[in-house]
């Protein structure tokens, strides 16, 4: 589907790879384990057999032995298949690599994941690293990276259908919510809130839906891995500080698509979407290196004082403020300097002129962030 190399490594031992769908999860691991052997759940026929009888399941598999792999491609359709699969990890030594696109299901099925027997892993959009000399931010920023809308000739139509894909496949055929009509409302209002602390009672005004539901609605689409909460960072100090979460779309493209605007980016989406990148950015690189332990927002209340990414690494802080301006100003800084303790401040922006300032905080463009995140020395 892609010809980019993606920076996912294969583990040695069975793992979990989630990822929203068209991610590129079975492209990337037909490369990587060309032998294994395929168990497509999104085949209905096989579906249905395995539905019927599990045990079809070790049968299809009885050739391999010890350190042999098999792939489960969507296997969030029939999560009791991970108890055979326990068992053949168990008892003959399988390997299997379980590929998803929510972990929903499985979570609502009370499934342990295999209680520690297999990693877990999660594939995200293109990077920029993986783009290579092909990345343009400005594309991104419109119709995002996934990859089978990145390689398109229509990108436009391809992010059209994917929100309705999104909304047949993984919501309505998987049962996700009784009340489909009210979810479709709640998606365009719920990409407005990209970048935001979410308004429930604003939510469920707009979409006529009630506030009880709204939470439940983003937690769809955090497990279908569309979009992630960013809790908000605490000080050990007496500063009173915002405690609710944000709520970030992982792709441009597709927030853009449900909100059914993908025309030229307008100023009042380019702050929000250029965040969405950079989030998405330093979440795809900590899947390959250890570039945080956890990731957070710092707001202190009533002080109009922000910044947009904290990273925790141990004890050592590394705080990131976005600006999806080309100008520098003195005053984007005010959050950077007023977050203690931080062992590197960095402002992202969209010009084209890296320096640092007198006080130490380093000022780069777009792509000097990627390359520094990818290479693993965003840290000093």
């Amino acid at each position: 589907m892609d010809s980019y190399h993606r920076l996912t490594r294969l583990p040695s031992q069975s793992f979990f790879l989630f990822g929203m769908r068209g991610v590129g999860k079975s492209t990337w691991v037909r490369s990587a384990l060309p032998d294994a052997t395929a168990v497509d759940l999104l085949d209905e026929r096989l579906y249905r057999d395995l539905l019927a009888d599990p045990s079809l399941f070790a049968q299809s598999l009885a050739e391999l032995g010890p350190g042999d792999w098999a792939v489960v491609d969507e296997v969030q359709r029939l999560p009791g298949l991970l108890n055979e699969v326990h068992r053949l990890i168990e008892a003959r030594g399988l390997r299997f690599a379980l590929l998803g696109s929510s972990a929903r299901k499985l979570k609502a099925a009370g499934t342990n994941l295999l209680a520690g027997r297999a990693l877990r892993k999660t594939m995200f959009p293109l990077t920029a690293a993986e783009l290579g000399v092909d990345f343009e931010l400005e594309r991104v920023l419109r119709f995002g990276s996934i990859p089978l809308v990145w390689v398109s000739d229509d990108p436009r139509g391809v992010l059209d259908a994917y929100a309705d894909l999104y909304l047949r496949e993984e919501i309505r055929a998987e049962a996700l919510v009784r009340n489909l009509p009210g979810f479709v409302r709640f998606l365009p209002v719920a990409a407005l809130f990209n970048g935001q602390v979410v308004n429930v009672a604003g939510i469920a005004r707009d979409a006529g839906v009630a506030r009880t539901t709204v939470q439940g609605y983003v937690d769809i689409l955090v497990d279908t891995l569309l979009a992630y909460r960013l809790p908000a960072y605490q000080t050990r100090t007496r500063v009173r500080e915002r405690r609710q979460p944000k709520l970030y779309w992982v792709d441009p493209g597709v927030v853009r698509a449900v909100k059914r605007q993908l025309g030229e980016v307008t100023a009042e989406e380019r702050g929000p979407l250029f965040e969405s990148w950079v989030g998405t950015t330093l979440r795809a690189h900590a899947q390959t290196s250890e570039l945080f332990d956890e990731l957070f927002y710092w707001a202190p209340h009533g002080s109009g004082t922000e910044v947009d990414f904290v990273l925790r690494r141990g004890r050592e802080l590394l705080g990131i403020e976005v600006k999806a301006t080309a100008r520098y100003h003195t005053r984007h800084l005010k959050g950077l300097r007023a977050l203690d303790g931080a062992t590197r401040r960095v402002l992202v922006y969209v010009g084209d002129r890296s320096f640092r300032t007198e006080d130490g905080i380093d000022v780069w463009p777009a792509a000097r962030f990627a390359e520094e995140a990818a290479t693993g020395t965003l840290w000093p």
